[in-house]
Formats: C-alpha cells, structure tokens, sequence
C-alpha cells in the first residue's frame, strides 16, 4: 500500500524509544553507473528484518517524516538533477538520520535537521558523479563582499528546473532562498558558510541564470540491449507472465522496492504484491527527465496516468539490479519531462 500521510507536525515520541544500536562504520549505499548517470542503492541490512523487509521502526519513523518528504525530494532532485537520483539520496539522508537520533536536539525543529542532512548527501553525490566546483573556488575572495543583490529571477518551478547547470553552492543557495524562501541566516547554517559567502553565492547564480538561455533536459539514450530486455519486461509483466520475467532476471539480481524491501530479488514477493495491487496498473517504455526507466501507470476513469517509475541495470542481457520508486508518489509530480515510447499506450 503507498505510504500513509503523517500529521502536518511529526510526532517524535515513537520512533526516538527503543530504536535500535547503529554501526557507526555502516555502509548502507551503493553507486553503480546506469547509461551514464549515478544509480543509488540503498540497501542496508541494519534498518531490515532478516527477509529483507524494512523493519516496523523504521517504517514508523518514515511515517512520522511523510509530510516532509515531497519537498526533500524535491530540493534533491534539482540539486542532483533527476527525481530518481534524488529520491536515492532522499533514502541515504532518512537512513542517516535515522542512525544520529540520539544526536537531534529534540527543541529545534525536524525540517532544518533533515534538510542540512539530505544537502550534505547532495554534494556527496554530486562529488561521486565528478560534479567541480571550479566557480566557488574562483569566487572565493568575492565571498568577503556583499554584491548588490540582483532582481531575483522568479519563484517556484520558474527557477528550481533551471539551476542544474549551476555549480552546488550556487544551486543550493537559489532552490533555499527562491524556491523554498528559506532566510539567508538559515542557508547559511545548512550550507556551512556565512550570509556574506551565500549572498555572493546568490549573486552569482542569479547573474549566470539571468544571461544564460534556457537549457531543454539532456536525453540518455538507452543502448540497445537496454532497451530490449526493458521491452521484454514490458510485455511479460503486462501479461503477468511471472516465469517468463524471472526468465530475463540473473539469479543473484537486486531488487529495492523503497521503503519496503532492498535485497536478493529471488527473496521479494515482488509478484505477489503487484498482483494484490490495489488499482489497475501497467508498466510501459519510457524516459523521465530524459533518462530511460519503466513508468508505472494508474487506471483512471477514461485514460493512463503516469504514478511512478522502476530504474534497471542490464548486465550481459540479464537484468542484475532492479529499484521500484511504487511507495514515492511525490516523485512524478516533480519531473520536467515524462515521455512515453509508443503514446498510444496511454489510451489502451
């Protein structure tokens, strides 16, 4: 079932007692390289039961942080530049959070917390795809100045699909102050610099925006065995052709359903679930934000709704790893394109 709203305040109280003792030198994500672009695994074993399932704390702990989740997702989604790479980084932040509890100062408020957590993991992430810096670096004695502030560029989605050709800092400082009206002392705090050092930042992002046309999203074309084994998939799942899937599926394949499961598909009640859905669905061909994934569509009155997606990484026309987004219903919602391969499939 897609995860229940939380109230507008998250309660705390039944996910800070008897939470569990952490490894403080876990390794709980992955990065494999798919068409081109870093493909987050989160798969720890410490917030899983011994069948892979997620744990009933830590799914309370998601549940209390529900009202919270579709702006994360959405501040690392333009940081990283793909709603599903910032969904992969929303998990590591939860999954880190979850892990300092006996850290967080239970008088200030959640959303900062989790918010400096989840910025930390974006630059981490842009570091591992080789994301450089070079502006800051060669701004860095501008940071002691405060620059006449620029008209600000617009709000909201008008800016936040802009912002990928910016260097982090810059993108971090304009999605917090333009988008999510964050003050400049509270992005001072999250992004670890001072209000001279982000008001330079915004000065020179607005200024590199503001001269710079606008850009269309980059398109990863899948490669051919990729896109055939995807097909295949396709139509055998459609079919629920369940044999004829685990055909395409190496023996020792990943699977990461988020906030449910993340370990050996051969171990998931993958079918089982999805044939217990509780409204009509079909997968089909597709990119989102350019890049190749499964779409899952919802049944409505008259037509196809794209709901969520499924990335995979093909290995030798075997499918090795495969990450279900079905539980992140906030993610659709916060793409720039979503397109599909045959559109007729919509009316079917």
């Amino acid at each position: 079932m897609i995860c229940a709203p939380a109230s507008a305040e998250p309660s705390r109280h039944n996910w800070l007692s008897g939470r569990p003792t952490w490894s403080a030198n876990s390794s709980y994500s992955r990065a494999v390289e798919v068409n081109g672009s870093v493909m987050n695994s989160v798969d720890s074993q410490e917030y899983l039961d011994g069948s892979g399932r997620v744990e009933a704390r830590y799914l309370a702990f998601l549940e209390t942080v529900t009202t919270l989740r579709p702006s994360l997702h959405r501040y690392c989604a333009r940081m990283t530049g793909s709603i599903m790479d910032g969904e992969d980084v929303v998990q590591e932040a939860l999954i880190e959070a979850y892990r300092k509890l006996d850290k967080y100062d239970e008088s200030r408020p959640l959303k900062p917390w989790l918010f400096r957590i989840a910025h930390n993991r974006c630059i981490d992430f842009l570091r591992r795809k080789g994301v450089r810096d070079e502006a800051e670096a060669a701004a860095a004695m501008s940071e002691a100045v405060s620059p006449a502030e620029p008209a600000t560029l617009g709000i909201g989605k008008a800016v936040e699909h802009l912002v990928a050709s910016l260097p982090p800092k810059e993108r971090a400082c304009i999605l917090l102050k333009d988008v999510f009206d964050y003050s400049l002392e509270e992005i001072a705090e999250l992004v670890d610099s001072t209000v001279g050092g982000v008001k330079a930042a915004l000065n020179r992002g607005r200024t590199k925006l503001a001269s710079s046309p606008a850009s269309s999203p980059s398109v990863r074309s899948a490669d051919p065995e990729l896109a055939q084994i995807m097909q295949l998939y396709v139509d055998r799942f459609n079919r629920r052709d369940w044999d004829g899937v685990r055909e395409l599926i190496s023996a020792d394949a990943r699977l990461n359903v988020l906030d449910r499961f993340a370990g050996k598909f051969a171990d998931a009640p993958y079918f089982f679930n999805y044939d217990r859905w509780p409204w009509h669905w079909k997968l089909a061909l597709g990119e989102v934000d350019g890049e190749p994934v499964l779409i899952v569509l919802q049944r409505g009155a008259d037509t196809w709704t794209s709901y969520s997606v499924i990335r995979m990484r093909v290995v030798g026309q075997e499918i090795e790893q495969i990450v279900d987004y079905i539980h992140c219903p906030w993610m659709i919602p916060a793409a720039t394109s979503i397109s599909l391969v045959g559109s007729r499939e919509m009316r079917d």
